[in-house]
This record gives C-alpha cells, sequence and structure tokens, in this order.
C-alpha cells in the first residue's frame, strides 16, 4: 500500500484567469496530513476559486496542484475519488429525506455495498441525526442541513476534505458545533482547507492563508499572526458619530491607521497612553464626543486589515 504524501496537498505559483481578470495570482503554499487551514478573505477574495482548482473542478491557468499525491491537471478524476468536497451552495436534495441522501452519496461516492450501513451509521450519528432518518431535508434547521452535507462529504472516508465556506449563514452555536465535527475528523489525520469569510473563525484552524484580490498575503498559525508587528498600538474608540469621527481621526496627530468594525473604530497609535490622554477632547472639538475608548490586543481581523492595506500601498493599489 503506498504511503500518504508527507504534504497532501501542494500548490505551486496557481494562477486562474477569467478573460482579463486574475481570480488567482501565484498562489503558492504545501499543507500537511491532519492539518486545518482555513482560507480567509473577504467575498471575491479568490478563496473558492483556488479550492475548486485544487478539487480538480477548475483547470488552472498557470502552475501546477498536487493533492494525495495526483496532478490536478494530468488526472483531476483520480483527485475527486480521493476528495470530499462541500460546496458553497447547499448541494443536497431538499425533496429526499436524511437516510436517502446518504444513500445517494454512497452510491455517488461509490462505497462498497457492504460498506454504506456502517458508513451511513456513522454519518448519521457524526451530523447528530440519529432518529430523523426520516426526515425531510427540507424541514431541516441551516445547522443540521451543513452537518449532514460534511456527512455525506465524508461518507467514503476520503483522506482530504475542502469545505468552501460551510458557515454562511448558520447561526454562531451550528457554526461552533461544526467547527467541533472538524476538529474530530482532523485528530482522525484527515487534512482539511476550509474558506471562510469569518474572521473569528481563524483561530479553530491550525493555519490561516490570508487572501486578498487572488493573492496570498500571508499564511501562518492564528498565534503567529497575532505577533506580528502592527507599527503601533491599537485603540478602539466607540461613539455614536463613527462617520464624523473617523474623518476627523485620519487627520489626528500621532495615528497611522483607521478602520471600522462594526459600530465600533479601530485606531493605530505611535503611543496609547498619549492618545487616551488626547483624543477624547480632540474627537469633542470635531463634533464626535466618544463614549469609550480603550487599548485592545489585536485581532485577526486587525491583522488582515493592516496586511492588506501594506500589500495595496506597496502594489499602488486602492486600499
Amino acid at each position: 500500500m503506498t504511503a500518504p504524501p508527507e504534504s497532501p496537498v501542494v500548490a505551486e505559483n496557481l494562477v486562474k484567469r477569467f478573460g482579463s481578470f486574475t481570480a488567482v495570482d501565484h498562489v503558492s503554499f504545501r499543507i500537511g496530513r491532519g492539518e486545518i487551514v482555513g482560507f480567509l478573505g473577504p467575498n471575491g477574495a479568490g478563496k473558492s476559486t483556488t479550492l475548486r482548482m485544487l478539487c480538480g473542478l477548475l483547470r488552472p491557468s498557470e502552475g501546477r496542484a498536487v493533492v494525495a499525491g495526483i496532478d490536478v491537471v494530468r488526472d483531476p478524476e483520480s483527485v475527486r475519488q480521493r476528495i470530499g468536497y462541500m460546496s458553497q451552495k447547499f448541494s443536497l436534495y431538499n425533496d429526499l429525506t436524511v437516510a436517502e441522501n446518504l444513500r445517494f452519496f454512497g452510491g455517488i461516492y461509490r462505497v462498497p455495498r457492504k460498506e454504506r450501513p456502517e458508513r451511513i451509521r456513522f454519518a448519521t450519528e457524526m451530523a447528530g441525526l440519529a432518529g430523523r432518518e426520516n426526515s425531510l431535508v427540507s424541514n431541516l434547521a441551516g445547522g443540521w442541513k451543513q452537518r449532514l452535507a460534511l456527512g455525506c462529504a465524508i461518507l467514503h472516508r476520503p483522506p482530504i476534505l475542502f469545505l468552501d465556506e460551510p458557515t454562511s449563514g448558520v447561526d454562531p452555536e451550528s457554526r461552533r458545533r461544526f467547527w467541533d465535527l472538524i476538529h474530530t475528523l482532523s485528530a482522525d489525520g484527515i487534512t482539511v482547507l476550509v474558506s471562510t469569510h469569518y474572521m473569528e473563525e481563524a483561530e479553530y484552524c491550525h493555519r490561516v492563508a490570508l487572501i486578498d484580490r487572488g493573492r496570498l498575503i500571508q499564511m501562518a498559525s492564528p498565534a503567529a499572526l497575532k505577533q506580528h508587528s502592527l507599527g503601533g498600538e491599537l485603540l478602539l474608540v466607540e461613539c455614536e458619530a463613527i462617520g464624523v469621527a473617523m474623518a476627523a481621526l485620519q487627520e489626528a496627530p500621532g495615528v497611522h491607521d483607521v478602520a471600522a468594525f462594526g459600530n465600533t473604530i479601530h485606531i493605530l497609535v505611535d503611543n496609547a497612553a498619549a492618545a487616551l490622554q488626547a483624543l477624547p477632547a480632540y474627537l469633542a472639538e470635531h463634533g464626535a464626543p466618544l463614549t469609550r475608548i480603550e487599548r485592545i490586543s489585536p485581532t485577526i481581523e486587525d491583522i488582515f486589515v493592516q496586511l492588506v492595506g501594506a500589500e495595496s500601498r506597496s502594489a499602488g493599489l486602492p486600499s
């Protein structure tokens, strides 16, 4: 029996163009066995396109990809037989029951007939759907549907899983439970690549690939990313007139960067102690009195915003 490759997923200078538009721009990385890697970035960043090339669903314009030891361009069908894939759009059949969907996908994935009952039982229990085998999928909540889709994707025991924004539109509690399942699979040696635009999901990955405008900006563990130097200290600002405050802060002395985070503002300053003293009066003078200002530790989203901004400025692009 052939030993599994040391790096089950390898990308070398992957490029995908659609006409004059470059969706993926010379992306390279290696992913180890049992590793969970999150592809993190905004919608349209190139995450799904990268995954689809690795799955053999899209042919690269340039570069090379090897998945499970197989060249994706030369033999995409063999790659697809060795992976599990969960698409961005829910892909099960709503007019079939849970059990009927599992039996159907067991046939699609060519699971041997003798093994199907055991594999279907495993997938049902993993998804937490035991006792609901006869329920129509259309009657399931979004979180249950996503877990069923994951169960279908692993019926044939693939060593590699590609999950394309699997938790999009799912409530936070269901998202957390879904990630518990991913970690269980990883502990069994399954390599997982998952794309997401939820920045907090980066915390659940062994490594995170930050992607923007088709480029791989950075790839490291969440802890390593948080140790990235922002070139200053970070403050959180809260006020009612966010637009006015952001415009004023752009011109404030000692402020390097300003970014909106929901109903708050994160600002990068030279000296947090000095800014905490000066900014309340400064913003009040500019018509944006504060309700809160405090020093905070950077999140993955802060690092992403800073790295993307730096990349854009170096490339002469609007940030």
